[in-house]
């Protein structure tokens, strides 16, 4: 081709391309026609989203040496805390260097509002305090850094905590405290990246455990307003509540509560009668229903989902189970207790208290969180510091005792039955105060064992198999239902509620084995019952008439060399699932429980690292779960 020729044909394709263009201009639509288009259609499965998309990963229940009891042997402070939470490396009292694998979401320092500072202060040679008898033995015996005497000190200050007077008082030092920390939780304070909430824990009846975390919605200039509640104000959760009800009347600041450990409190946490005995009366029920949204079910103090005594027909009841006595080992434990302490139990027991009372006061989502008492969140098989300083990783902290029983030996707690769990996750539009805290607050939340698994489920009347196809269940979930947390109004005459359920494995832990949902009812005659079903199994396996699967998953764990094969198992589950058994008279709640296959437990990773020979009755093996918030139906 001559240098002519080639002219030519470029001048052509320039016209060409200049016709096209200008085609293209007369075909594009108005304005008005554009608008009218987008009414109709619109091309991003994504445009217009409002809901929650983002699952986030966190901590409501950590300690620090600012707790009167973790500050006898944690020399970590708040502001480590907040830094290894999110995701910076620290070194831990025993010398040791930690670090998460992943960074979490959000944390709330939740130091015991009880003598709130005081140990900070006692350790540094505070005058005033060690100017008194008990101020000087325990400065003395801490700073021994003899492991008996530390202890023994750590158990009478504990011991302190269930007098109706504190050894030291002091209003000042209290006050100076908590604004040290809100300030500090602003500044660690990220909106879009890292959330650090404010809050404390209320810690009554020491043994009998009736526990709760407080948790604000706002920042420093909101919880400056107010101080810890201790429980040298009140012993009384009922007081409590009125508390920050009072303070959420006078101020506009939002508060909400989570008790933990019902596993512990010998039939008091979820009790049908009022603090001092009373038949519970429709006005308590409904504070404690407004304040407290979520229960927190799994920690290192145990599992409290259920209970293989409550539920004999659950194969997967009987999970990190605590339950030989209360907290501190001074009363045994009585099976019909049992009841007042377990989720799955108490939802139930809220059922039956909505039809006497007309309000539930146990409508509650569930977490998990830690309980850790060394400044360090980290709760994963492979990187679990412990309850406390005393029990970081080393050799034979598997044989420490963590809870000392007073009256019986026996009821000692040892370090190979510390549970490591367990994460709160939450659906929430972003990564700030507001909307993690809207999202407990409505219960669009879930707890998990330690490990990051993906879980959503919905409710409602129109789901269909072929919703068990999509590749984005939440756009269907909120389409047709209502998310975990929320309530199912009556649907069509003669039509049964269905669940749609999705989960997906944590890319660093264990492939799942199946999905469940826990339903409870209550029947005609005041009783309640439950039944689990399995609504989706991995492998291949079959589910029965009965609506479970016998066959287990397998097991691949190389406790020797503390690893596993996901050769068996599925990256993920996803079911539309119909409730086979509605009574459309009956109360109900539905939940779904996520198993893993089988890992390695923290103990198989420790006796691999310091080569011990562990004995047979120490688990070496888990199987990590998630459970959902319920969705509820009323007739």
């Amino acid at each position: 081709m001559n240098s002519s020729t080639s002219r030519m044909v470029v001048a052509t394709l320039i016209a060409a391309s200049a016709f096209s263009v200008a085609s293209a201009q007369d075909q594009l639509p108005t304005k008005e026609g554009v608008a009218q288009k987008f009414e109709q259609t619109q091309f991003s499965p994504y445009a217009g989203r409002s809901y929650p998309t983002k699952v986030l990963w966190g901590d409501t229940h950590l300690h620090t040496a600012v707790s009167v009891d973790a500050g006898t042997m944690c020399r970590l402070g708040q502001e480590e805390a907040l830094r290894f939470a999110r995701g910076e490396e620290v070194t831990s009292t025993g010398g040791l260097r930690a670090k998460l694998s992943r960074p979490l979401n959000f944390i709330v320092v939740a130091d015991h509002a009880e003598m709130y500072g005081l140990m900070p202060n006692l350790l540094a040679g505070d005058p005033s305090i060690l100017g008194t008898e008990k101020g000087r033995r325990w400065y003395d015996m801490i700073a021994t850094n003899d492991r008996e005497q530390v202890f023994a000190a750590a158990m009478e200050i504990v011991a302190s905590l269930q007098q109706q007077e504190p050894p030291f008082k002091s209003d000042s030092l209290v006050r100076d405290a908590w604004r040290e920390y809100t300030a500090l939780a602003d500044r660690y304070n990220e909106p879009g990246r890292f959330t650090a909430l404010i809050g404390y824990e209320w810690t009554a009846i020491g043994g009998f455990n009736l526990h709760r975390n407080v948790i604000f919605r706002g920042d420093a200039t909101e919880a400056n307003r107010t101080v810890p509640f201790s429980q040298f104000d009140s012993q009384n959760p009922e007081d409590l509540w009125k508390a920050l009800h009072r303070f959420n009347d006078e101020t506009g600041a939002e508060v909400l509560t989570i008790p933990h450990n019902g596993n512990l409190s010998n039939g008091r946490m979820f009790s049908v009668e009022t603090f001092d005995g009373q038949p519970l009366n429709r006005e308590i029920a409904e504070l404690r229903a407004s304040m407290e949204p979520l229960v927190e079910v799994t920690q290192i103090k145990g599992d409290g989902e259920a209970h293989p005594f409550l539920s004999p027909n659950d194969e997967f009841a009987d999970y990190e189970t605590w339950d030989r006595s209360n907290l501190d080992g001074t009363e045994l434990k009585a099976k019909d207790m049992l009841q007042y302490e377990y989720a799955r139990s108490a939802l139930k027991i809220g059922l039956q208290l909505e039809a006497d009372l007309g309000v539930n006061p146990f409508k509650f989502g569930m977490i998990g969180s830690t309980d850790a008492h060394t400044a360090i969140s980290s709760i994963e098989e492979n990187n679990f510091f412990g309850k406390h300083s005393g029990v970081e990783p080393e050799s034979h902290r598997w044989e420490h005792i963590v809870i000392s029983s007073p009256k019986d030996p026996d009821l000692n707690v040892m370090g190979w039955q510390q549970a490591s769990s367990g994460y709160a996750a939450v659906w929430a539009t972003e990564n700030t105060r507001e909307a993690v805290f809207d999202a407990m607050k409505r219960k669009e939340a879930y707890a998990t064992t330690g490990s990051r698994i993906m879980v959503r489920f919905f409710g409602g009347w129109q789901f269909t198999e072929d919703d068990a196809n999509t590749r984005i269940p939440a756009n269907v979930g909120y389409e047709k239902g209502v998310p975990m947390g929320g309530d199912l109004r009556a649907g069509p005459a003669g039509k049964a509620p269905s669940f749609l359920v999705a989960a997906l494995k944590d890319p660093y832990s264990g492939n799942l084995d199946r999905l469940q949902i826990i339903k409870g009812w209550h029947n005609a005659d005041g009783s309640t019952a439950e039944k689990v079903y399995d609504v989706a199994v991995s492998d291949g396996r079959v589910i029965g008439t009965d609506g479970r699967c016998r066959e287990e998953v397998g097991d691949t764990v190389d406790v020797e060399n503390a690893t596993w094969k996901n050769s068996i198992g599925d990256p993920e589950l996803l079911a539309v699932w119909r409730d086979p058994d509605f009574d459309p008279q009956q109360r109900a709640f539905y939940y779904a429980r996520v198993i893993e296959i089988p890992t390695p437990r923290w103990t198989a990773y420790e006796a691999k690292r310091f080569g011990i020979d562990m004995p047979a009755e120490v688990p070496m093996t888990t199987q990590e779960r998630a459970y959902t918030s319920p969705i509820w139906f009323t007739p």
